[in-house]
């Protein structure tokens, strides 16, 4: 990684030298360690490092450690994480404060209409069957458990290769498919997307993108706003979509959705009295 500073000098010293190379050759570790941590790791003062950003142009260490941050081509998670927490550490409070942030975007981006076709989606199909790998792979669960309590058919398809096609076989214009796209269609996805256009299926996605291209449109888009490129991906927004997806579909059940309900509970504690 070759790092440029608006203050760089023509020759570092050895100690500077010394300094960029640890950055260089282990930027994830820099990402997340205080200026405390560098220190003692580099086995030089605080006031030394301080003052090491200083002769590169900067007013302090955090400035300095911004832009390494920004210059570095790397997309990992300890990167994003970095530039969630913005040189300064973390604060739980900063983070709730950060995820209701995150909630109000995706309220600011919310589709109501779309929303309420999605549930009416959910609720009209013959069964629904849904695609989460990776990160959404916890939120394609929580959406299995959530509506499987509601009586509905659900099931979670392969998550990766054409082990997805397999559970596609027998889907045809009675079902709906829902699948999680943040930033963009995975390979599966695309599958699932062309595929529809033979089986005749419905899709709904969970995206974090205000502009998605038209072969990558699923029928109902569900905005969810995770926080920006470089930063760590929330799922507070993503998962509260979800619950509010469920909520919808049992509010428009009615009394079927407390019948359904009773009857779990009664059958739970019938056969299982001591959980």
């Amino acid at each position: 990684m070759q790092l440029q500073f608006p203050g760089m000098p023509d020759q570092l010293t050895r100690s500077e030298g010394r300094i960029l190379d640890y950055i260089s050759s282990n930027s994830d570790e820099f990402f997340l360690s205080s200026i405390g941590e560098v220190s003692e790791r580099l086995d030089v003062s605080v006031t030394t490092l301080s003052r090491f950003a200083r002769h590169l142009g900067f007013q302090n260490y955090k400035e300095f450690k911004q832009s390494v941050i920004q210059q570095t081509s790397s997309s990992g998670p300890a990167a994003k994480l970095a530039g969630t927490l913005g040189g300064e550490g973390f604060s739980v409070r900063g983070w709730f404060l950060r995820q209701q942030e995150y909630l109000l975007k995706t309220l600011e981006g919310l589709d109501e209409e779309g929303f309420s076709l999605a549930a009416e989606a959910a609720l009209s199909a013959r069964r629904i069957l849904i695609h989460a790998k990776s990160a959404s792979a916890s939120l394609g669960q929580l959406l299995l458990f959530r509506l499987r309590r509601l009586g509905l058919s659900v099931s979670l398809l392969p998550s990766g290769g054409s082990e997805v096609l397999e559970g596609l076989a027998q889907a045809d214009s009675r079902d709906l498919v829902i699948m999680f796209s943040f930033s963009k269609v995975s390979k599966e996805g695309r599958m699932i997307l062309d595929y529809e256009k033979e089986a005749g299926y419905k899709t709904l996605a969970f995206c974090s993108r205000a502009f998605i291209p038209a072969e990558e449109r699923a029928d109902i888009q569900l905005f969810v706003y995770r926080g920006e490129e470089k930063e760590y991906h929330s799922m507070a927004a993503p998962a509260a979509a979800v619950d509010a997806l469920v909520v919808a579909v049992s509010q428009k059940m009615g009394a079927e959705s407390s019948r359904q309900l009773s009857e779990l509970h009664r059958l739970k504690k019938k056969y299982a009295p001591d959980r």
